[in-house]
């Protein structure tokens, strides 16, 4: 009999050890009440058609704000593939409580539709938020784009692919222009015509999500590729971008080709490399902030004409 109560306490003590929290663990990203609680949200918002397919978005703003506010797109990732707008709301929410509108919107993933989808979605999107500026109070003429890994690579092509018609799309809105004011690529591949594209992209363990999304590999489809790399369409009427990366990802998402090409044509740019943090860095509550602080002090001052 006691040795039966002793295995039972033993049971006991490690089972609800097992289900307490880690005290001393990463914090997971979290919005705290305070900060909800003084956004207003819109839900659902449709933003584009495509037919009987309609794509939407999730806007937020500050309760306070009178004036109208720099607006700010924000594109989630997922390998093209998977995910969805809520996996950016705690970035919308964040971005918002600074003194932005932010909106996580939908895209078509390349299961249903392979590129250009995507960024004809993303174009659609901003057109749809300068359309709709003064029904939310959205500046038209400050528009900015942020996210991450796919969403990243997005946010570039977006930056730097204005007036590209292939890319246009018809998802509404046509007499407003797609062109932002200001991008934060995190994680983001900007030189599809590489070598590292054309190697992962062959690949057995990472080639799938690029072939769906491009049709096929690199050697099978350049000219998708091309199309489809922001470093291909980087110009001077470009507006400044700043890239987010882990410490520990691969080096391709630093874009030293991209942001030297920048230089070079005298347009903003910069890198930070938060430090310790992998590919995906936004889950994690100090890696987030981080990214946020970043990010709300690019787009403060190429958004809101703010000096340092």
């Amino acid at each position: 009999m006691k040795l039966n109560m002793l295995l039972i306490v033993c049971l006991t003590a490690s089972v609800s050890s097992a289900a307490e929290p880690k005290v001393n663990g990463p914090a997971r990203t979290r919005i705290p009440d305070a900060i909800r609680n003084n956004l207003t949200s819109k839900l659902n918002i449709t933003y584009a058609r495509y037919g009987d397919r309609t794509l939407e978005l999730d806007l937020y703003r500050p309760k306070d704000a009178v004036k109208p506010l720099p607006g700010i797109l924000c594109i989630h990732g997922g390998g093209w593939a998977n995910g969805n707008r809520a996996g950016h709301a705690n970035l919308a929410m964040a971005l918002a409580s600074r003194g932005f509108v932010a909106a996580t919107i939908s895209y078509r993933l390349s299961g249903e539709a392979p590129f250009p989808a995507a960024i004809h979605d993303c174009k659609a999107a901003v057109r749809w938020m300068r359309a709709n500026a003064g029904e939310y109070g959205i500046k038209p003429d400050a528009i900015g784009a942020i996210g991450l890994s796919a969403g990243g690579h997005l946010v570039a092509l977006l930056a730097t692919s204005a007036g590209v018609e292939e890319l246009e799309g018809a998802g509404g809105n046509a007499s407003f222009s797609s062109a932002i004011q200001a991008a934060v690529p995190m994680g983001a591949q900007t030189d599809l015509q590489s070598e590292r594209t054309r190697i992962v992209s062959a690949s057995d363990q990472k080639g799938a999500i690029w072939q769906q999304f491009l049709g096929g590999t690199q050697a099978e489809q350049p000219a998708t590729y091309r199309l489809a790399s922001p470093l291909v369409h980087l110009d001077a009427d470009d507006p400044p971008l700043a890239f987010i990366s882990g410490e520990d990802d691969d080096a391709s998402t630093h874009a030293d080709l991209f942001r030297t090409a920048m230089t070079r044509l005298q347009i903003s740019t910069q890198l930070r490399l938060i430090p310790g943090a992998p590919h995906p860095f936004l889950g994690r509550q100090e890696w987030f902030d981080d990214a946020v602080s970043t990010a709300t002090e690019f787009f403060d001052i190429h958004l809101k004409g703010q000096k340092k």
